[in-house]
């Protein structure tokens, strides 16, 4: 994969800009057929691959937005579109020229997609959607997104294009975890779409927005996974450099011991993450493996954030490790929260009501 570096700032001309450099190098031919575009190859690829871009950019808003354009656009296109919507759409959002996600959040509807308002109803020739999503990656800068609303009682998925009638695409409110990643809201007014925009059968958004998730929650943290690597790589490098009293800081257990936790950390998350890819590989849901994935990942990245912190002292507090943290407490929230994934394991387990 060609090398893509650190972002130089947090414009949304760069966002689309650096998603187009991961179309470019392939980071979403990856598990798609031939014929759209794709290698036609496994997850355990597409581990390898968004784990080094992890470790190149150090850029964990770059890493969701990614896998936002991956799983919530390409992923349900190949899984339940049309041959048409394939033949049309795939090319585009596997080679990057297109930039995708999915459109599920609104302002008082996150985690309990049953709250949601959202709706759409049938006219002559297709449907008119109305409502509002909040905190989507890629709004400012997709060209499509699959959209879910309520559809006679039910939620469904509908592709929207950024210049459909009466659908608005804007900037949202500023975050400070990932914020290399563009979130914004999505408006709809009456806005018409075809018939054949609709994504699979009527009825089947919740399967679409649970499988997608699936996947999202784990793969995410393949690409984290490489930032790790590089968190551990510098607190080495400096900690065997910097000299304390005489004697390098890697001498101090209190400092070894952060980093072989450290350490421990990334290699378990890797185990999850290979684990959840070798499941898909084999067909197989991920339901427990990924929540698992994303609850210990989440959290382990956090600690290893804090403790490069730690290990550098104030310095820490300067440029990309203090970030970090904030793109870490970001991790613990998107794609459902700690305590959702808990739920989800809890509930397959039999418990709770």
């Amino acid at each position: 994969m060609p090398n893509i570096g650190p972002a130089a700032g947090r414009t949304t001309a760069e966002a689309k800009q650096r998603l187009k450099q991961c179309g470019e190098a392939g980071l979403f031919r990856h598990a798609v057929a031939e014929e759209f575009g794709g290698l036609g190859d496994d997850f355990n690829s597409l581990c390898n691959d968004h784990e080094l871009l992890g470790k190149q950019t150090r850029d964990p808003g770059l890493v969701l937005a990614a896998n936002a354009h991956i799983w919530g656009a390409i992923f349900p296109l190949l899984r339940f579109g049309s041959d048409k919507q394939k033949s049309s759409l795939l090319p585009g959002l596997v080679s990057g020229e297109l930039i995708g996600g999915h459109a599920i959040t609104e302002p008082q509807a996150g985690s309990d997609t049953q709250a949601m308002q959202a709706c759409a109803v049938a006219t002559a020739d297709g449907f008119e959607l109305n409502g509002c999503k909040r905190y989507i990656t890629n709004t400012p800068i997709a060209d499509l997104l699959v959209v879910y609303a309520k559809y006679e009682g039910v939620i469904s998925a509908f592709l929207v294009r950024h210049d459909d009638p009466g659908v608005t695409f804007s900037d949202g409110p500023t975050v400070q975890g990932c914020a290399t990643a563009t979130m914004g809201d999505i408006i709809l007014s009456d806005c018409r779409i075809p018939a054949d925009r609709l994504l699979g059968k009527a009825g089947m958004g919740s399967i679409m927005i649970h499988l997608a998730l699936e996947l999202e929650r784990a793969f995410i943290f393949s690409g984290i996974a490489g930032v790790m690597q590089w968190q551990l790589d510098e607190a080495i490098s400096f900690a065997r450099t910097r000299q304390v009293k005489g004697a390098p800081l890697s001498d101090c257990q209190a400092i070894s011991h952060r980093i072989a936790e450290m350490k421990l950390r990334l290699e378990t998350v890797r185990l999850w993450v290979g684990k959840c890819a070798d499941h898909c590989d084999r067909k197989k849901r991920i339901a427990v493996e990924s929540a698992a994935t994303k609850w210990y990942a989440s959290e382990a990245f956090l600690s290893s954030s804090l403790d490069t912190v730690q290990i550098f002292g104030t310095r820490g507090l300067e440029g990309e490790h203090a970030m970090l943290v904030q793109d870490a407490m970001a991790g613990r929230l998107f794609s459902g929260s700690t305590e959702i994934q808990k739920n989800i394991i809890a509930s397959m387990l039999g418990m709770g009501s």
